[in-house]
């Protein structure tokens, strides 16, 4: 049986396309930056037009671009020419992907794009074609090489389309300022909106659900606090309410250990002072961190003015799926 040589293969093609990516990198000039001021200076919106696998790769653009700030749709050239073109309006950007710049559909679009008076933008491996010459700005996005044994198949060509549309969305959502809650509103299913939107509130454990014990406690009484309410520790008040402290399992093990007369101690001989906590609004995912960075199970929601709002365990965050 001959050896089957797929790993070589698959590696080539990794080389090729990860050179036609690095070439990208090399060749970037002012034309991007004329790109990037036109979307970003746009009052409608940016459609993405193409057709074959320079389709596909600007559907995923489209909803890349729309996904991070910049408003995006997707028009199959095609498509455009039997009725679609009417969801372009004036106030638009054309990003047209095709790799050749050629073919039956480009001399009306284009001049269909020019009546309308939207700019163009070519995403192109070839800059000198028809569709170079008449695009705003034009993008060079060719390859030495296609993956392709036959140099046919986009492939190497299409990673780089990909590429610089990924590249445009990054310098975009940066040059809008986006933040991770703008991103949130766009992505609020599934465990990434939770994460993203999910308020430390929504969670936690508040009003009798807390526990809490005051300075003077007993330890027998903290036990029975802590085993009741099975979050593995309590909150320790002062006799004004204010949080100062809190006891967890392990503080009482490790005082169990060392110290004979334990039962005759009290909550604020055991408590371990300023304990960790977040304030009511929280996202959830920045509590989770503090979790994480001081190694803690539990930690303490508290109002803006102090005062004690409520508690959250780790098993509260993996059960919304937020772990």
């Amino acid at each position: 049986m001959p050896q089957d040589n797929s790993l070589q293969i698959a590696r080539d093609v990794f080389r090729i396309e990860a050179a036609a990516v690095a070439g990208l990198a090399e060749r970037l000039d002012e034309r991007f930056l004329q790109a990037i001021e036109l979307i970003f200076s746009c009052t409608g919106r940016i459609i993405i037009t193409g057709i074959g696998k320079s389709g596909l790769v600007g559907k995923k653009i489209a909803a890349t671009l729309s996904s991070t700030g910049t408003p995006s749709l997707f028009l199959h050239s095609a498509e455009g020419l039997h009725g679609d073109l009417g969801v372009v309006l004036k106030e638009d950007v054309i990003i047209y992907i095709s790799k050749s710049g050629a073919g039956e559909e480009f001399q009306t679009l284009l001049s269909l794009f020019r009546r309308l008076g939207v700019s163009i933008i070519a995403i192109t491996s070839n800059p000198s074609s028809e569709l170079g010459r008449h695009a705003d700005v034009v993008l060079d996005v060719s390859v030495k090489e296609e993956a392709c044994p036959f140099d046919l198949a986009p492939t190497a060509s299409s990673t780089a389309t990909l590429a610089m549309g990924d590249a445009l969305a990054v310098a975009l959502l940066r040059k809008r300022k986006f933040t991770e809650q703008d991103f949130a509103m766009r992505h609020p299913g599934g465990k990434l909106g939770r994460r993203l939107l999910m308020r430390i509130e929504d969670l936690m454990g508040e009003n009798d659900k807390i526990p809490v014990v005051k300075m003077d406690t007993p330890l027998k009484d903290v036990i029975l606090e802590i085993s009741k309410k099975r979050y593995g520790a309590t909150c320790v008040l002062d006799s004004n309410d204010r949080l100062i402290g809190i006891i967890t399992d392990g503080d009482l093990r490790r005082r169990l250990a060392s110290a004979p007369e334990f039962y005759a101690m009290k909550a604020e001989d055991v408590m371990c002072a300023g304990p960790k906590t977040v304030t009511r609004g929280t996202l959830v995912t920045k509590a989770l961190a503090l979790m994480e960075k001081h190694n803690i199970m539990q930690i303490i929601i508290i109002e803006k003015d102090g005062r004690l709002a409520g508690i959250i365990h780790l098993h509260d965050l993996l059960k919304a799926g937020i772990v």
